[in-house]
């Protein structure tokens, strides 16, 4: 029998995997919250948080949500993805691969078209999965690894979240930013743990000073500043390591999106080992500090290069 972290580490890769692979190569993505596809209107791909996913006409490639509804009476080009919410495929509806649902429910009426393969795991099916399903009796009955492994697949769903928007919102200062860190990456492990040691010391000093209230505002604005860099940086170190993958795969050419979600397949398997996942979660997450820290968000080369003043060029006097 598969050992219970080997288990869900196959469960988050499936879920990663069945998330990740129909937004690779995204060329257009819409990302709102509601988003209707009228009928005679077409799209390329679609994204969802929490809203609701209406397709009557065609999307081009997949619809993907988390959260919310997906309904589906018009044609999909790719894959249907719904993470925690419910998936409708009407009558009429065609999906050109394959449909997935996990967490949530699946409701597909008579006549509908799937070209490809329908998986659907209710939240019950993926805690038997991880748990081997077993039913639990008692309520320290749990084992502290199984749940220290469900928090690492929530949030391993969240990066899949941040990455995706991030990609989406910032395609251009991503790709510059991981370009400057192939070029400087030791250089930005090193700014990187400079900047760890002069936040924790600021955020000790504002902790002190919110003793007398005047320190609560400091606080806040470091630890907001401090998790924008870490998103960004991360999201930056996803772009760095997909890349890397891509190409020595042999891929010419790929979007900023494929690119993050192929990092965050590697990060997220490599995550899930003992001991080793931990060091490299903390490794990576310096040098995330220091590109972001360095390139100023991905838009400069280097913001402690100082800008070289030209002398004007002296005027011979008239003579």
């Amino acid at each position: 029998m598969m050992k219970p972290h080997l288990r869900i580490a196959w469960l988050v890769l499936a879920v990663l995997l069945a998330v990740g692979a129909p937004l690779v190569g995204f060329q257009g993505v819409t990302i709102q919250k509601d988003i209707t596809v009228a009928t005679g209107e077409s799209q390329d791909n679609i994204f969802t948080v929490g809203g609701n996913a209406v397709v009557d006409g065609k999307v081009r490639q997949s619809v993907f949500a988390i959260g919310g509804t997906i309904t589906v009476s018009g044609e999909v080009g790719d894959s249907v993805v719904g993470i925690g919410c419910r998936v409708i495929i009407k009558s009429t509806a065609v999906v050109r691969h394959d449909v997935v649902s996990l967490g949530g429910t699946l409701e597909k009426e008579p006549g509908c078209t799937i070209q490809g393969d329908t998986v659907y795991l209710k939240g019950s099916d993926i805690a038997g999965k991880i748990f081997g399903g077993g039913v639990v009796h008692g309520f320290f009955s749990l084992s502290f690894l199984p749940i220290i492994l469900i928090l690492k697949l929530v949030i391993a769903v969240g990066w899949l979240v941040l990455a995706v928007v991030g990609a989406a919102a910032f395609p251009k200062p991503i790709a510059f930013a991981a370009g400057e860190l192939r070029k400087s990456f030791w250089l930005a492990f090193a700014i990187g743990f400079l900047a760890h040691i002069a936040f924790i010391g600021l955020v000790i000093f504002a902790a002190l000073l919110s003793i007398i209230l005047l320190g609560i505002p400091i606080l806040f604005a470091l630890i907001t500043a401090g998790l924008a860099i870490k998103v960004f940086g991360r999201v930056i170190l996803f772009a760095f390591f997909g890349e890397s993958l891509l190409r020595a795969f042999g891929s010419k050419s790929f979007s900023t999106m494929g690119a993050v979600l192929t990092g965050l397949l590697l990060v997220t398997l490599v995550g899930f080992l003992p001991v080793v996942g931990f060091l490299f979660g903390l490794f990576i997450n310096l040098v995330g500090w220091g590109i972001v820290i360095r390139t100023k968000f991905g838009t400069t080369v280097n913001m402690f290069q100082k800008k070289q003043v030209v002398a004007p060029t002296p005027v011979a006097p008239a003579v």
